[in-house]
């Protein structure tokens, strides 16, 4: 994995957190004290669950192209993908819209999480931005939000892009439940000053978590509240969730557009076997690897992963 590629991309979103994005939702993420992040909702869920107002950022571009929408992974945020979606909308003219999913970034709190209701979200927020049909670019928990759209709303998406990650239940997210309980246990006392502090918070995290470039990553959502750390990320709803999360849901229905899905060469989350359920969920689809790439493909091997895209949409 390149380690530092990896880690420069990861760490746009701790310093882009407070900026003001032009698609802020109405509502503004709560942060927890260290270390549980209560929803703003402040309860269970609601027996319908309503669409939250995301946080996103749209470049603008020539309206008479399909536009193409990045959806990040668990424990990321829009700014995940901020250079490619620069680079994609220089190259390309087309308009290119990051997304926040909810419990991520900027985007609101909820105690309600699944694929279900971030599809919603974007069936809500995609209409009203006039970007339909669109061109679906989804990275593991964005690839399946995106995969369920697709097979929901096929009139909303244009064409379809999974990145590493497939519809079928693999081995590559199994740490992911580990991850959430050692971000929960961190505990930091008051008045450390912030340096030390996050270095107390990669120190807990190490005893569980021994990848370098992952806690530099799960610790890009330790954002300063009132002088205090918080983490940005609704652990509560994730950890509630998450076994929802490394599923995807059982559908019949097929998607009939073009579809991508682009794997790394080096990752473990897509396996020769999910291959008959990509095409009986998605009989067009065709699969592609980039050598050399883990599961961050877009941060790793950013210019592969533009040039594929760009390729599949010719």
């Amino acid at each position: 994995v390149r380690a530092g590629q990896l880690l420069a991309s990861m760490l746009r979103c701790t310093r882009a957190w407070k900026l003001p994005r032009e698609g802020l939702g109405s509502h503004s993420p709560s942060f927890a004290r260290v270390p549980v992040a209560p929803s703003s909702s402040g309860g269970r869920g609601e027996a319908e669950p309503r669409p939250l107002p995301l946080s996103y950022r749209l470049l603008d571009g020539e309206a008479a192209l399909p536009a193409v929408v990045f959806l990040h992974g668990i424990f990321g945020c829009k700014t995940n993908f901020n250079s490619i979606a620069k680079a994609f909308a220089q190259q390309t003219g087309r308009r290119v819209l990051t997304v926040d999913a909810r419990n991520h970034g900027n985007s609101p709190h909820s105690p309600d999480m699944s694929y279900e209701i971030m599809s919603q979200d974007l069936q809500d927020l995609l209409p009203r931005l006039g970007l339909v049909p669109c061109v679906m670019v989804g990275h593991s928990m964005g690839g399946r939000t995106a995969m369920l759209l697709a097979l929901q709303r096929p009139e909303l998406v244009e064409r379809l892009i999974a990145v590493d990650i497939s519809p079928v239940e693999g081995t590559g997210s199994s740490h992911f439940p580990a991850y959430v309980a050692a971000m929960r246990t961190v505990s930091i006392p008051d008045g450390l000053p912030q340096s030390r502090a996050r270095k107390l918070a990669d120190e807990q995290l190490s005893s569980v978590i021994q990848n370098l470039a992952v806690r530099q990553y799960l610790l890009t959502n330790l954002v300063e509240v009132d002088g205090r750390l918080a983490w940005r990320l609704n652990l509560d709803a994730l950890a509630q969730h998450l076994d929802k999360l490394l599923t995807f849901p059982q559908r019949q229905e097929s998607y009939l557009g073009p579809t991508l899905f682009l794997l790394g060469g080096n990752s473990q989350f897509v396996h020769p076997s999910h291959h008959p359920e990509i095409m009986r969920l998605f009989p067009r689809a065709q699969i592609q690897t980039v050598p050399n790439a883990g599961h961050w493909i877009h941060a790793e091997r950013p210019q592969d992963f533009i040039a594929a895209i760009r390729g599949f949409l010719v």
